[in-house]
């Protein structure tokens, strides 16, 4: 009972106002007076911290106080250094998608028996190699000698049968084996060859090279594009069932699909052709089926 009436008496002491007043030293007389509470001190105090913080926080959001604090400015620095490097990185993300999607139209240009379109720099590029003259040496000359006389390396004449006879004694692998239905002739729109062979067969790469482009129609079924050294474009149509995807590396003779099934009665040969710098040729001159 002591304790709840000593709380009550504290609970009104608590809002029971005092007087505070200001008095003249010289003759006591009251200068100036105040009733304040306990609780109207504390509600004050309150109202001050609140109305402190919050001009605080609008002085750190809305001003640039916190580039003069010794610590900050460094992080922020960091941060603006961070924001670059993934800008740049972007842009040379933009730059190789750029270039990758060059390449492809590149090589469907090359399938479609058109001339590719060359990339041109601009006069700001600062890639661009500066033309810095260089005197030929003895190599240079000898090999110039070559390429200019009627060797097996000359430019012109029995130069280029030679070049092509060496060209076409390259031995690639088989695809695939079968019997050749249907042999290459440009003027009749045929560009690479058609082979009979088992449904499911597996069709292998003919050389080592690099998978450009691997997709599929519904003409077409699947189709595999390899570029190999050389200037060397291999083609495989008519494929149930691709294996190889763009940017793979595949080694002579390694799986790149199987051939097609029969579909309601109707078989789809395998179609192979070879492309050499842009130009389709004959498959059989390179390889021996």
């Amino acid at each position: 009972m002591k304790t709840i009436k000593s709380v009550r008496a504290w609970w009104r002491g608590l809002f029971r106002k005092r007087r505070f007043n200001m008095l003249n030293a010289t003759d006591n007389s009251e200068e100036w007076h105040v009733h304040v509470s306990p609780a109207s001190l504390l509600a004050g105090l309150v109202a001050f911290v609140l109305v402190l913080f919050i001009l605080t926080l609008s002085l750190v959001a809305y001003s640039p106080v916190l580039e003069f604090l010794p610590g900050y400015r460094t992080e922020a620095d960091r941060s603006r250094e961070s924001l670059i490097q993934n800008i740049i990185r972007l842009d040379s993300m933009e730059r190789m998608m750029n270039d990758m999607m060059t390449y492809n139209e590149n090589i469907a240009m090359i399938l479609e028996g058109n001339t590719p379109v060359a990339r041109t720099l601009p006069g700001s590029d600062s890639t661009r190699a500066s033309k810095v003259l260089v005197m030929p040496s003895a190599e240079d000359s000898l090999l110039r000698a070559q390429m200019e006389g009627d060797g097996p390396y000359s430019l012109a004449g029995r130069g280029s049968d030679s070049r092509r006879r060496i060209r076409e004694a390259i031995e690639l692998a088989k695809p695939v084996e079968g019997i050749i239905t249907e042999r290459f002739d440009i003027s009749q729109g045929r560009f690479g060859v058609k082979i009979a062979a088992a449904a499911s067969d597996r069709i292998a790469a003919v050389d080592g090279g690099t998978v450009v482009q691997s997709l599929w129609t519904p003409e077409r079924g699947y189709t595999v594009i390899m570029q190999h050294r050389g200037g060397l474009l291999s083609v495989y149509r008519n494929l149930s069932q691709s294996l190889a995807a763009p940017g793979q590396t595949l080694r002579p003779g390694e799986l790149v699909g199987y051939n097609s099934e029969a579909e309601n009665g109707e078989v789809r040969m395998f179609e192979f052709e070879l492309w050499s710098d842009g130009k389709p040729v004959d498959p059989e001159s390179y390889i021996v089926f």
